[in-house]
């Protein structure tokens, strides 16, 4: 008699905290006790306060213990935390991964222009780092983003490309958009 196969389902738990490891010791080692398995993982520090991200995957029944005893954790660690069931990424054979890296006096605009940009053009956002500075001989506050993309098969690289540097002319942005590649440490 074979063994029915288990369907391996997924969970996004967002999580926020004062101190950034301890908030990923927990839910890890939460994770692991409960027979699942940590997929990804994002961390980053805002102020004096840390977000993570985590995509957890198992059987239904290890996420649901899983799921149940995070409320605790975080009254125990003076955390807060969301969760959602998700399901598996899509897989788009087809797709082609950008890098648009910007660069330019901060506005609060600019983050909601650039995502208008991709959204218009049907270019779907898979990672976005934003971050501001005081530029050292100015004094004034400055931005750089840069944001992973993801291109929808058929697009028209070059055509995509001279409407991404014509618009952040337009804006005033120094800006570059390059085909993504894997970092090698």
């Amino acid at each position: 008699m074979s063994t029915p196969q288990v369907r391996e389902q997924f969970l996004l738990i967002s999580a926020m905290g004062a101190n950034a490891m301890e908030l990923t010791n927990v839910l890890c080692r939460a994770s692991n006790e409960n027979r699942c398995a940590v997929i990804s993982t994002r961390l980053s520090r805002h102020g004096e306060y840390s977000a993570l991200v985590l995509q957890i995957s198992g059987s239904w029944d290890a996420l649901a213990r899983l799921e149940s005893g995070l409320p605790a954790l975080a009254k125990k660690h003076e955390f807060s935390i969301n969760v959602v069931r998700s399901s598996a990424s899509e897989s788009r054979p087809q797709a082609l991964p950008y890098v648009a890296y910007v660069s330019a006096a901060y506005r609060p605009d600019i983050l909601n222009e650039l995502c208008q940009f991709f959204l218009d053009h049907r270019v779907e956002l898979e990672n976005l780092t934003c971050d501001t500075y005081t530029a050292p001989q100015t004094g004034g506050t400055m931005l750089n983003a840069t944001l992973t993309v993801t291109l929808p098969a058929g697009t028209q690289i070059s055509w995509l490309r001279d409407q991404f540097l014509d618009f952040a002319d337009a804006l005033n942005l120094d800006a570059l958009i390059e085909p993504w590649r894997p970092q090698t440490p």
